[in-house]
């Protein structure tokens, strides 16, 4: 879910990576998920079993905003291409008291995508938590084939982390906005009382902006999978030591 401060730090970041003339070229392979050529690999490895659609905040005045527009229109374009079987929608909610993945979903059911084949991922706040969390749902649902369909900014922010959490099959299939020019569109009405949070404390109240800065790169996650690995290591010697006991 890029909120205006992650849409702003993902540019930042991104933008200080590519002004660089002598690592251009590296950059742009390593880093950057170009759309056409990402979108020609997913043709290929068609169908995924679910693609993953980062969240973004609802404002209940405003409406959807362009940023929901055009994650929601790629991810029906894949939908009814046969690109992916199931749609994941991810996101809390963070800066307004709205579940993000919730909000989105009504929006997808309403343009056409069945409710049995959309899910929502309802802890993540941060992009990096998008990711990881809706790869988590992803395999216990049990699919195979995993795909992050976004926004091509946010698409090349999160594209390390497929190796920093080690997400093996992942792939990336960023939204090609001249495909999404010539689709029809509509403007779907929905009641987003199912989504709305009482008692909502907005992510800048909860945390500082060092702690929000830290969780858009990954803190959470983190400290998660070290924790993961440390309780592996101790059931490893518990396995180990019953096996002695038991000889």
């Amino acid at each position: 879910m890029k909120r205006p401060f992650d849409l702003l730090l993902h540019i930042l970041l991104f933008g200080t990576l590519t002004v660089s003339t002598t690592g251009c070229f590296i950059i742009r392979n390593n880093f950057y998920t170009d759309p056409e050529k990402c979108y020609t690999e997913a043709l290929e490895d068609k169908p995924f079993d679910a693609i993953i659609i980062p969240g973004f905040p609802h404002d209940s005045i405003k409406g959807w905003d362009r940023i929901v527009q055009g994650r929601i229109y790629w991810a029906l374009f894949l939908y009814q291409k046969g690109i992916t079987k199931n749609v994941i929608f991810s996101g809390s909610a963070v800066y307004t008291p709205y579940v993000e993945s919730k909000v989105m979903a009504l929006y997808a059911e309403q343009l056409g995508i069945p409710k049995e084949h959309i899910f929502v991922e309802t802890k993540a706040e941060h992009s990096t938590e998008n990711l990881y969390y809706s790869y988590a749902l992803a395999q216990q649902q049990g699919f195979k084939t995993i795909a992050l369909a976004t926004d091509p900014v946010q698409s090349s922010f999160l594209v390390s982390y497929k190796r920093k959490f080690k997400l093996a099959n992942l792939k990336f299939i960023p939204i090609i906005y001249d495909t999404l020019m010539v689709m029809n569109k509509t403007i779907p009405t929905i009641d987003a009382r199912s989504a709305y949070v009482v008692d909502f404390v907005a992510l800048p109240e909860r945390e500082s902006l060092y702690k929000r800065v830290r969780g858009t790169g990954g803190a959470k996650i983190k400290k998660l999978l070290k924790q993961q690995r440390k309780e592996a290591r101790i059931e490893r010697r518990r396995l180990k030591k019953e096996k002695r006991d038991v000889r």
